[in-house]
C-alpha cells in the first residue's frame, strides 16, 4: 500500500525553500517544486496511459495551496475518466496560437496583398487607385475586422451605399475585396466561400453593373469638322500643337505620342514602333506613318541630350493637359482622345476597310479570343494605305 503523505498547512508550505520536489499531501502526487533559484510552482505527478507524467498547476503563491489541491483533484478525476488533461491543455494552447496567427485584419491583408502584387501592375496609378478605393470605402467598414469574420453582410455594407451612384468604382472595389479575401484564404487566414464573389453570390443581390452604368463618351469632333480643325491647328506654333496634330494623324493615344522618342521612329521604313511597356495592352504596336506624318516629324527640331520627339519647354514629358489646352485656346469643345473615336467613325462610315483593320490601327485588344488567336500579323501595309487615306482626308482643306 503506497505511503500517504502528510498533509501540510499553508504556513508549512510557505517555509519550503529547499530545492527539489516536496509532497504537500491532500491529493496523491501533488508536490511543490522549488528550483535552484528559489522559484516555486505546483506539480502533479501522475500516470496517464501507462506513462509517468508531470503536470504543472501554476506558480506559488499566485496559486494557493487550496487552489493547487482543487486543480489536482479535478485533473485526477479527468484522468480516472480516461481523459488526458495535459494533451487537452497543449491542444488549447495550440488553438490559441493558431487563432492569434490567423487574426489578420482586412486592412492588414489588403496592404499585404498590394505589397505582394503591386510591383506586377504596369501602371503606378493602378496601385494608388487600389489603395485609395479600399481606404475610402472598405477600411472604414471592415478594415478592423479579421478576414475570417468578414461576411456577405459586411461586403454589402461597403458596396450598397455606392453601387448605384458610383457603380464603376463600386464594381472595381468589389473585385479588389474579392482578391484580398482570396489571398487571405490561400494564406490560411480564413475558410469557406468568398463573400465578395460576383457570380452565384452578389449577382443575386445587386443589379448588374452593365444595366446601371452610364456610358460616358469622350467628347469628339464630327468627321467633317476635323479637316478644318487640322487646317487651323497647322497655323499654331509650338511643340504641343505638333504633338496634337500627330495624335490626329496616327489615331494614337496622347500618352503614346507624348512619350515618343526618336529611336522609335524608322524614317526609312516609315514606321513608328511603340514598345509594349508604353502600350495599354502591353504589346508592341507598329504605326505606319503617312507622308504628312513623316513630313511633320522631319520638320521638328532635335535637341541635344533629349530623346523626346515632343519635349516640354523644360525637356521633360509633355503633360496631357498641354494638348487639351491647345484645343481650349482654339475654342474646341472636345478632347484629344476623341480623335480616335472620330477616326473609327470615319473608317466605318466613309470607307470600305474592315472593322478589324480599324481596331488594329487603334491598338485595341480583340474581345474574341478565337479572332485574336488567328491574327498572326498586324496588317501593317494594309493599315498604311488606310492611314494615308485618313491623312489625305485630314489635309483636304486648304
Amino acid at each position: 500500500m503506497p505511503k500517504i503523505a502528510k498533509e501540510l498547512s499553508t504556513i508549512q508550505v510557505s517555509r519550503l525553500t529547499e530545492p527539489g520536489h516536496h509532497s504537500v499531501g491532500g491529493v496523491t502526487g501533488l508536490y511543490l517544486y522549488v528550483t535552484p533559484t528559489g522559484a516555486r510552482s505546483w506539480v502533479l505527478r501522475t500516470v496517464i496511459s501507462g506513462k509517468r507524467r508531470h503536470m504543472g498547476l501554476g506558480g506559488f503563491p499566485s496559486v494557493t495551496l487550496a487552489m493547487a489541491r482543487e486543480k489536482a483533484r479535478t485533473a485526477r478525476s479527468e484522468i480516472d475518466a480516461g481523459a488526458d488533461p495535459i494533451a487537452a491543455r497543449h491542444a488549447a494552447v495550440s488553438r490559441i496560437k493558431a487563432e492569434q496567427l490567423s487574426a489578420v485584419t482586412f486592412e492588414s491583408a489588403a496592404k499585404a496583398y498590394i505589397d505582394a502584387h503591386g510591383d506586377t501592375w504596369k501602371n503606378p496609378k493602378h496601385r494608388a487607385q487600389w489603395s485609395a478605393t479600399l481606404a475610402t470605402y472598405a477600411f472604414p467598414v471592415i478594415g478592423n475586422l479579421q478576414t475570417a469574420h468578414v461576411t456577405q453582410s459586411h461586403v454589402l455594407a461597403v458596396l450598397e451605399p455606392i453601387w448605384k451612384t458610383k457603380n464603376e468604382t463600386a464594381a472595381r472595389l468589389r473585385g479588389r475585396i474579392e482578391a484580398v479575401l482570396d489571398w487571405a484564404t490561400v494564406r490560411g487566414y480564413r475558410e469557406g466561400e468568398n463573400p465578395a464573389r460576383w457570380k452565384g453570390r452578389l449577382d443575386k443581390l445587386l443589379p448588374s453593373p452593365g444595366k446601371i452604368q452610364k456610358t460616358v463618351h469622350r467628347k469628339a469632333l464630327p468627321i467633317d469638322a476635323v479637316p478644318q480643325f487640322i487646317c487651323d491647328l497647322r497655323t499654331k506654333e509650338g511643340i504641343a500643337a505638333r504633338a496634337l496634330e500627330f495624335v490626329v494623324l496616327t489615331a494614337a493615344r496622347s500618352g503614346e505620342v507624348r512619350g515618343a522618342i526618336w529611336s522609335e521612329v524608322d524614317f526609312d521604313a516609315g514606321v513608328w514602333i511603340v514598345p509594349g511597356e508604353r502600350m495599354k495592352a502591353q504589346r508592341e504596336h507598329r504605326v505606319p506613318l503617312s507622308k504628312q506624318a513623316v513630313e511633320l516629324l522631319r520638320k521638328l527640331p532635335r535637341f541635344v541630350d533629349n530623346e523626346f520627339v515632343f519635349p516640354s519647354p523644360r525637356g521633360k514629358l509633355l503633360s496631357d493637359m498641354t494638348l487639351l489646352a491647345v484645343m481650349r485656346r482654339m475654342g474646341i469643345d472636345a478632347v484629344p482622345h476623341g480623335f480616335r473615336s472620330t477616326f473609327r467613325d470615319w473608317v466605318g462610315e466613309r470607307t470600305d476597310y474592315p472593322r478589324e483593320l480599324a481596331e488594329q490601327a487603334l491598338a485595341h485588344t480583340l474581345e474574341s479570343k478565337v479572332e485574336a488567336a488567328y491574327r498572326r500579323g498586324d496588317a501593317l501595309e494594309k493599315r498604311r494605305t488606310m492611314m494615308q487615306e485618313w491623312s489625305d482626308f485630314l489635309y483636304a482643306t486648304k
